[in-house]
């Protein structure tokens, strides 16, 4: 926890500085004090307080001044790559505290974290590097009499970023270097309990020499983000979070057509093929449907399986769940670190009565490791000889419970894969590649991993359904963030 510390002691050396409005650390105007709690010892690690709605509009007013009036949207693309590659290269740098900021405000386990953080330099270059290559200008030939014609991408204008706990940083700059691509300003909200790894961007923005105004954070919690999103200063809402949030941002953004995107829950499945290989599938499959305990959106936590190999799928599955060692997510050999908070706990424990209460048989887990007595931790926990109309079945349970469900045939799996009001992602397993893609096209979701589980920061990724509107990561990302204009030569 060497550099977790050491990022904690940066931010306390700031004092009640806690929020970087217009390219400056400043105190917030209000009263109402906000804690940061470890969740593997339950230690309380930051306090500070929260921003006002007051000083919500003290950085949408900074935003809206360096879109309107300052250099940042009026760079040539080129320009704004440079600084979006001198970021990247200042938090490749600081690698490891994002690692250790990640693994002790979420509990995501170091061996986790030190990988996955690299997505966050990663998207800074992506997109520094399509500022010199993507076509903001294209040059075309209209049909009535040959006229010219350019189609011109813009900035939306000044964005708001809402984003969640679970991914912290990961979540907020697939956001930020694609907003900043396309020549946006933005006001970011972190959640309020896991807002240290946001202080390390922000430092790292200014640090760049990115103009002031241009990036403005507040971590705060949702009166505060209520009002950010209602704010007639914001041009586009960009979230990331629940279902339920994001019908309720949608609805806010429709009262004046503000731009939105929403990249929700989801109820992820995998669908295990009769000729799939177990050693094969086993793979991803142990690590991806309970990663970062599982609070991921794009967790795999159904799992469909032929019925003429229900027991040796389930059987190999928990066999391999079971000998994961749930413990302090700061050691290297932990495979399942705590939950987030006391709620989530709750939360995913209410889950597991309702699936015992409507007959789910529980095969694995279910309660709290008899060894840790601290920490928000619960056992991996397998359901079988679950129905489609079960709780579990239907609702995002956002902790490290999966649901097997057997299926007659090809045709019964999709349908079961389908049955629910969400679409991000999935995975199918089979020794034909081909017949795999078969199934992804009739699988509702915005992406698919065939034979594995991954998730490109080139490509995008976002939900069909109840699952969100337009798309993070890729090209798509970055135009995510843009206005279409045609101009035209008469």
């Amino acid at each position: 926890m060497e550099n977790f510390n050491k990022t904690i002691k940066g931010i306390k050396d700031r004092g009640a500085a806690q929020l970087f409005i217009d390219g400056e650390w400043r105190k917030s105007s209000g009263t109402n004090e906000l804690s940061v709690v470890t969740p593997h010892d339950e230690e309380t690690v930051l306090t500070y307080f929260e921003p006002t709605t007051a000083d919500v509009d003290i950085a949408v007013a900074a935003a809206r001044k360096a879109f309107d009036t300052g250099p940042w949207p009026r760079m040539a693309p080129a320009e704004r790559g440079v600084y979006l590659k001198k970021v990247s290269d200042i938090l490749m740098a600081r690698m490891p505290e994002l690692a250790e900021a990640w693994t002790g405000q979420v509990g995501a386990v170091i061996g986790f974290s030190s990988k996955a953080s690299y997505q966050v330099p990663g998207l800074f270059k992506f997109y520094g590097e399509l500022c010199d290559s993507y076509k903001f200008v294209d040059e075309r030939i209209g049909s009535m009499g040959g006229n010219k014609v350019r189609v011109v991408k813009e900035p939306v204008g000044v964005v708001a970023a809402v984003t969640p706990w679970n991914a912290p940083l990961v979540l907020l700059v697939y956001k930020v270097a694609a907003a900043l691509a396309a020549g946006c300003t933005m006001v970011c909200k972190p959640s309020p309990e896991t807002p240290i790894d946001a202080h390390i961007l922000a430092e790292a923005i200014k640090e760049a020499g990115i103009p002031a105004g241009v990036f403005n954070m507040l971590p705060a919690g949702r009166e505060v983000g209520d009002h950010l999103i209602r704010h007639p200063g914001i041009d586009k809402i960009s979230f990331t979070g629940s279902t339920a949030a994001g019908k309720h941002i949608a609805g806010v953004a429709s009262e004046r057509l503000a731009r939105v995107s929403l990249e929700l829950g989801g109820k992820s499945a995998a669908m295990i093929l009769d000729d799939a290989d177990m050693d094969h599938v086993l793979k991803s499959l142990v690590p991806y449907s309970m990663p970062i305990t599982g609070q991921v959106c794009f967790s795999l936590t159904r799992v469909l399986v032929p019925k003429s190999r229900k027991s040796e799928i389930i059987d190999a599955y928990t066999s391999a769940v079971s000998k994961v060692k749930v413990g302090d997510p700061f050691e290297a050999d932990t495979g399942m670190g705590p939950l987030t908070m006391q709620r989530q706990l709750e939360r995913v424990q209410g889950y597991i009565a309702k699936g015992k209460a409507e007959g789910a048989k529980l095969t694995l887990g279910g309660g709290r490791p008899a060894d840790l007595n601290r920490g928000f931790f619960i056992e991996p926990t397998v359901f079988t000889d679950v129905d489609p109309s079960m709780t579990i079945f239907q609702e995002e349970i956002f902790g490290p419970v999966v649901s097997f469900v057997d299926y007659d045939n090809e045709a019964d799996m999709i349908a079961k894969a389908n049955d629910t009001v969400y679409g991000l992602h999935g995975a199918i397993y089979t020794q034909d590649a081909e017949r795999g893609f078969a199934v992804s096209r009739e699988y509702r979701a915005g992406s698919v991993t065939i034979n594995g589980m991954m998730v490109d920061i080139h490509m995008p990724f976002g939900g069909f359904k109840q699952s969100g509107l337009g798309r993070d990561g890729g090209i798509e990302g970055l135009e995510n963030y843009t206005e279409t204009k045609a101009v035209y030569f008469a």
